[in-house]
């Protein structure tokens, strides 16, 4: 036997080194996956402990009068406000001797008040209740008669699910790395053995010629230079990581239209347009309109650089198109094609101010103000509906054009486009609330703006819970067949998609450029209004509509001031309304109104020169809002019904210091994004009041840790997504449409296609 063989030290291999590898990947699983569940835990326990802490803050005040006024169903209200979180079981009232003063929501049936008041200060704890883990956070509450605690329970399950989310994402990177390692290894060996072959061979015909393996000047022998080589090819070879994804923006939607609709023209069909020319004693002015529909689809069209058709409304408007009614915008820089149409004042008394603002405006917002509809508006809407539809297909260059119609003006108009261009993509988008059937079915043609919808391919609202009441009126009054799970209608053999599409603003908002400084916006605006410097400043900015809760807000102000006197002289209300529909008496007597209230509230709590409410009756340009904005401490959004409400929105885009107060009604779309916002009920002025209050004494910390997450979800979640988003859903329409004429094309004529 080779005692020497026998005794031979062990190698490693490529083999033994792949081994070793994978070895040390599963080490690492097992030791990442059960860390990283732990590290979401610490995360997602510090996350509701925060959260809690901002309930604690924003109630205390509240809560505390509540008690000590005797106002139970005030402070069961307050409770009831909390425990809609998903993620909050129950909220509890304890006493200072263990007694439960109210509570609501799924009180924990092992949870006794004397483990709450041990602590003099904030403490956190943990119980289990009906299998659920629950954080019972407890917060001292310092009242006239003593002490209080405020009890939050969190239900903290979902963390549960969220750490087994993370351990499998982790679990399955680590795989899918040890799997890509391994066929880089398996490329490296071959290569590796195969140029160690090479020189080996070229070594060993080097020892046989008598050349040596290092050359005399130092230089590296050729196995040297090979694994060199080799390492340089292994570097070259890396995986690059993966890029984020894009932010949504002008360029990315420009793309978007390239990639997934290449060629695709885009007409935008509204009321509105987005620049009017008004004839003034200074000459023609150009005038931007006060529109949440302009302010979302002109950055859009800026974008895709398509044909906007509205009615010309200005003064001057014919005067500044061409001989085909046409003018590039925007003005200082055209990027798309602006055609007017032109509606005598009868027609736009029957279709704009009749039928449109005085029968579905009223219908579908529900705001207490009666329908009216009359024969003549429904003839006159149906006319103006078909004239549009006609300029849709005049302007048409292709026969499948993409078409964007928006809002309730235009209700049968995407049937009326289907019937012309059967190949068109028609997205209509219906920027207000829809109302559930029973409500719906006041409207005498209720069956014909249904139908007229589901011409569309695609069909938006701005919540599900809008899509939700739209399928249920389909339901109710149209013989159709709905496919819920796919959230599709199909009506006369054509399907509609019925998609949830939340409206944005840009990012950033064009009416920050040439913005000064925030601090510099305070001072220009409080010197203009003839405020201190350090008074605090609340902004309202919208329409003339009763659907804006205007006069709610300053009935609010006016309890605030009576309440709480110590705000005299210290806080003023700017309340900026831009006239609108003025034919209507509606809104007639809604302004009217609201003059006389502010004068009364400001004869009753105002002195010397001080005002508090000051009210501006005129329109104001996008960089005026937004400096107002910048200029605020709060800005109040108390409509009582609407779609989304994008003032909300841009009052937080406009504050980069991440500053201001935000206070929002419930019944706006925008309160489901905008969550850290002071989420009101506009029509309990006690509780504006409130809030108003809370939002004056909020700290600058809360303020920004509040703002930050809502200027994030504003950026993520901006009009160019929303664009984008239906832009997507028309690219799989039509590729869908492209497959099924492909199959049904006879077999020639797929060869042309095929070519």
């Amino acid at each position: 036997m080779n005692r020497r063989a026998s005794h031979r030290p062990w190698r490693y291999s490529p083999y033994h080194l792949g081994l070793a590898v994978l070895g040390l990947l599963a080490a690492i699983t097992l030791f990442v996956a059960p860390y990283s569940g732990s590290m979401v835990e610490q995360w997602s326990r510090a996350e509701v402990e925060s959260r809690s802490r901002l309930v604690y803050e924003s109630t205390q005040a509240s809560i505390s009068r509540a008690v000590a006024t005797g106002d139970t169903p005030r402070l069961i209200g307050i409770l009831e406000g909390v425990a809609r979180d998903d993620h909050i079981l129950a909220v509890g009232l304890c006493g200072e001797g263990g007694s439960l003063h109210a509570f609501t929501g799924q009180l924990p049936r092992a949870f006794s008040c004397d483990q709450a008041v041990n602590s003099e200060s904030e403490s956190f704890s943990s119980m289990r209740s009906n299998r659920k883990r629950v954080l019972v956070a407890s917060f001292p509450i310092t009242l006239p008669e003593g002490r209080a605690y405020l009890v939050v329970f969190h239900d903290l399950s979902y963390i549960d699910a969220r750490s087994g989310r993370v351990r499998t994402y982790v679990v399955a990177a680590v795989v899918g790395v040890a799997i890509l390692a391994a066929l880089v290894g398996f490329f490296f060996i071959l290569a590796f053995v195969r140029g160690w072959m090479d020189a080996l061979r070229r070594a060993v015909e080097d020892v046989r010629a008598g050349r040596a393996t290092t050359a005399p000047n130092g230089d590296r022998s050729s196995m040297a230079q090979e694994i060199q080589k080799l390492l340089k090819n292994l570097d070259s070879g890396r995986t690059p990581t993966e890029a984020p994804e894009k932010e949504w923006t002008p360029e990315s939607l420009e793309e978007l239209l390239a990639e997934a609709l290449p060629q695709a023209e885009v007409i935008v069909l509204a009321n509105r347009e987005p620049y009017i020319h008004n004839r003034t004693d200074d000459g023609i002015v150009l005038q931007t309109p006060a529109s949440g529909v302009v302010s979302a689809l002109e950055p859009v069209m800026r974008a895709c650089r398509g044909t906007w058709i509205a009615h010309g409304s200005g003064t001057a408007d014919r005067e500044t198109v061409d001989s085909n009614d046409h003018l590039a915008v925007p003005p200082d820089d055209p990027s798309y094609t602006l055609r007017r149409l032109w509606i005598t004042e009868d027609e736009q008394d029957g279709y704009y101010y009749g039928f449109a603002n005085e029968g579905l405006w009223p219908l579908c917002h529900i705001a207490f103000v009666r329908p009216i509809f009359r024969d003549g508006d429904w003839q006159m809407y149906r006319e103006i509906n078909a004239r549009f539809a006609e300029a849709v297909v005049q302007e048409a260059r292709t026969e499948d054009p993409i078409v964007l119609v928006q809002d309730y003006h235009f209700a049968l108009a995407p049937r009326m486009i289907r019937e012309r261009l059967p190949n068109a993509t028609i997205i209509t988008f219906w920027h207000i609330p829809w109302p559930n059937a029973e409500t719906f079915g006041i409207c005498p043609w209720k069956e014909e703006i249904l139908a007229g919808l589901l011409g569309s391919s695609v069909l938006g609202f701005h919540t599900q819970f809008h899509c939700n009441n739209f399928l249920e009126t389909v339901d109710r009054f149209v013989e159709s067949r709905i496919d819920r799970e796919h959230a599709t209608v199909t009506l006369g053999g054509h399907e509609a998609m019925v998609r949830p599409y939340p409206i944005s603003i840009e990012w950033p908002p064009k009416g920050l450029e040439g913005q000064r400084p925030v601090e510099v916006c305070r001072a220009r605006v409080r010197e203009a209004l003839g405020l201190a410097p350090d008074a605090k400043l609340a902004v309202g900015i919208e329409r003339f509509d009763y659907t804006k809760g205007i006069l709610d807000r300053m009935r609010s102000i006016d309890l605030l001031l009576t309440l709480m006197p110590e705000w005299r002289g210290k806080f003023t209300f700017v309340q900026v309304a831009a006239p609108t529909r003025s034919k209507l008496a509606s809104y007639r007597s809604l302004q009217d109104e609201a003059v006389a209230l502010a004068e009364e509230i400001n004869a009753r709590h105002g002195e010397g020169g001080y005002q508090p409410i000051r009210l501006i009756v005129r329109h104001h340009e996008p960089a005026e809002v937004f400096e107002l904005f910048r200029a605020a401490d709060l800005c109040i959004v108390s409509s009582l019904h609407d779609g989304m409400n994008l003032v909300a929105k841009e009052f937080v885009a406009s504050r980069e210091d991440e500053e201001g107060v935000l206070i929002l009604s419930s019944f706006t779309g925008a309160s489901r994004e905008l969550s850290e916002a002071l989420i009101v009920n506009p029509y309990d002025e006690r509780e504006m009041a409130t809030a108003l209050d809370t939002a004056l004494r909020m700290p600058a910390q809360q303020q920004r840790e509040r703002m930050r997450l809502m200027r994030q979800q504003v950026r993520e979640q901006n009009v160019y997504r929303w664009a984008g988003r239906m832009l997507i859903d028309a690219a799989r329409i039509r590729q869908k449409q492209r497959i099924l004429a492909f199959e049904d094309a006879p077999a020639p004529q797929r060869r042309r296609v095929r070519s």
